[in-house]
């Protein structure tokens, strides 16, 4: 079945690039999933990816013939990224599956539009629109888009068992895209095969739910991993979302941006020993393990600082980032003091104390951190020249070992 987008559509999804790369690459080429999925939804899209009956190798001569840069980003699965005005554009060559194994698919190229459809994972993902705008359905994805109804495609359980990262998925639409009825077929399956998802790569499991919990409200879909057993499989620290809840409070109130890693730390005990746990299994990167960390501990810092200077002190610290996130994980109100923060300068320097005539090394580093210690203690009032004085205060008093 197939209908035309409104303009207003076109002019979102068919941007001038689009268009080109459309042409370029003949009548058998459209704009696919999940831009397809936002522009109904009203959305501006991020990524505009686009199949073709080409297969890799003629995508790549036609993209160089035209003059755009093609970079083989996975020829060996179909796909191509065209590099136009500094954005890339992922192509893919249209596909069947030959076999899967619960995570990877085989497959061959085909020029077979509905049989690409039926191998992705969701109907509001299958749908495509070609240059004039005309979208094509195979799976009944536009009404499921319009109904906010995420439905696998096809037999649920099947789709699931060829790719088991469908589960979290699954979870993911539902919190960004699904309605208050949850497709009960679809939950089925992932009840009955929830003891798959351990088989997963740990760092594709984690970018899935930190995701989710960027939605605008995640903890509905939450609820449905608890009651499906996936989210014992997932994080089974997460028995009760009461500081989840406190915290989207906090969230609408100051108008802040929702994080997936403040959110997972609000599932979490307020412990460095369970944040480091869970960082550790998931594998997240240095940074967000480390953020992860100061969230099980900051909220209670600020919790116990009874005045704007130590809440300063705080800030100095461990940043406006960090500590506006425990803020709100804490349910404090020091959002003016967050705002109004502007990070002072230690203005002592090693050049200023050589020039008293300590010698570089370990006694230089440790006398630096005497005095920014006293000069944070004193509400970083003092300068440069008050520093210095008390470094040579220092020094008189104990020599070289302050």
């Amino acid at each position: 079945m197939a209908t035309v987008l409104s303009n207003e559509q076109k002019a979102r999804l068919l941007t001038p690039d689009v268009k080109r790369l459309l042409a370029v690459l003949g009548d058998e080429a459209r704009v696919v999933g999940g831009a397809v999925r936002d522009v109904l939804l009203g959305c501006v899209p991020v990524d505009l990816d686009m199949a073709s009956s080409l297969e890799p190798e003629a995508v790549m001569s036609v993209l160089k013939d035209a003059g755009i840069k093609g970079v083989p980003t996975g020829i060996a699965h179909g796909t191509v990224t065209a590099v136009l005005n500094g954005k890339g554009y992922e192509i893919t060559t249209l596909r069947r599956d030959k076999d899967t194994d619960g995570r990877h698919a085989h497959v061959e190229f085909t020029d077979d539009w509905q049989a690409d459809a039926e191998r992705r994972d969701f109907t509001m993902n299958a749908l495509s629109v070609d240059a004039s705008g005309i979208l094509y359905d195979y799976v009944g994805g536009q009404a499921d888009v319009a109904a906010r109804h995420v439905r696998f495609i096809g037999d649920a359980a099947a789709r699931i068992r060829e790719d088991v990262l469908r589960i979290l998925r699954y979870f993911r639409f539902q919190a960004f895209f699904g309605n208050d009825t949850p497709d009960a077929a679809a939950l089925e399956a992932c009840r009955v095969h929830a003891r798959l998802v351990p088989t997963l790569s740990v760092e594709r499991v984690a970018r899935e739910m930190l995701t989710l919990l960027e939605s605008k409200d995640p903890e509905p879909a939450l609820q449905l991993m608890v009651q499906t057993g996936v989210l014992v499989q997932v994080l089974p620290e997460a028995k009760d979302f009461e500081r989840l809840r406190a915290l989207k409070k906090s969230e609408r109130k100051h108008a802040l941006k929702p994080s997936g890693l403040t959110r997972l730390s609000s599932l979490l005990p307020p412990t460095k020993e369970a944040a480091h746990a869970v960082a550790k299994r998931l594998k997240l990167s240095r940074a967000d393990a480390e953020r992860l960390e100061v969230l099980s501990e900051l909220p209670l810092l600020l919790e116990r600082s009874h005045s704007a200077q130590e809440v300063r002190r705080c800030l100095y610290a461990y940043g406006v980032s960090a500590c506006t996130a425990a803020a709100a994980l804490a349910g404090v109100e020091v959002f003016p003091l967050l705002a109004a923060w502007e990070a002072p300068e230690f203005p002592l320097r090693g050049k200023d104390l050589l020039s008293e005539g300590l010698a570089k090394g370990p006694a230089l580093g440790n006398l630096l951190r005497v005095v920014e210690g006293w000069w944070i203690e004193g509400d970083f009032r003092a300068d440069r020249d008050t520093c210095l004085a008390h470094a040579k205060e220092l020094l008189d008093r104990n020599g070289k070992n302050p």
